[in-house]
């Protein structure tokens, strides 16, 4: 039967919430405890490294956001996803949220790895800040009231907290501040999560925002 929706906006059946966020919170710390404990040389074949795609290992796209560089690179990745995570999950459904969230992660690696080549860098890519990113914009799209305390103690509206992080996320790329955080991949995963609204949830984030300004 023709539902007048192509495959990419069609929705899941039996969507039901069954909590995909502590599920990918157990697997980061899975991964956290191979790769920093158990078999660090691990790490890099489930890091996102150029050369090492180049040379057949693609899976690294995929694997690259559940391993992290140290406790605190994962604690607060890891802290933010339970946060925003929850909400969204619990709003789209987990099919849904699991669907955005690996999407996300997927393609802002992929941009990574396309930007890096492009500029004849070889990083090593780790983390699941990129996907997070994205999971903050959707939060802020269904919460748009929501005041996140930045630092525990600076109330901020869900939607100014995304403009504000892009702004910096993407002045600190033009000007190469910021060290070894992955600017790219988190201006990608902002990018791609407002997309995946405006293609697949058809919600435009930006009309949203101005409504409730």
């Amino acid at each position: 039967m023709n539902t007048g929706k192509s495959i990419i906006n069609r929705r899941f059946r039996n969507n039901t919430y069954t909590n995909i966020t502590l599920k990918l919170i157990i697997i980061n710390a899975v991964v956290f405890l191979l790769t920093t404990y158990i078999a660090p040389r691990s790490a890099y074949y489930l890091a996102m490294i150029p050369s090492f795609v180049l040379h057949g290992y693609i899976w690294q796209f995929f694997t690259y956001m559940f391993v992290h560089g140290g406790f605190s690179h994962i604690f607060f990745n890891m802290l933010s996803l339970f946060i925003f995570g929850t909400m969204v999950e619990q709003r789209v459904g987990s099919k849904e949220f699991l669907l955005f969230y690996l999407l996300t992660g997927i393609v802002s690696g992929i941009i990574s790895f396309l930007c890096y080549l492009a500029a004849g860098t070889n990083v090593i890519l780790v983390g699941a800040s990129g996907a997070i990113y994205g999971v903050l914009l959707m939060f802020a799209v269904f919460y748009p009231y929501a005041r996140v305390f930045v630092f525990g103690l600076i109330p901020i509206r869900a939607p100014v907290l995304v403009v504000l992080y892009a702004f910096i996320e993407l002045s600190s790329q033009v000007f190469g501040a910021g060290g070894n955080v992955a600017h790219l991949t988190h201006l990608s995963g902002l990018l791609f999560a407002y997309l995946y609204c405006r293609i697949r949830m058809k919600i435009n984030p930006i009309d949203v925002w101005k409504r409730t300004m």
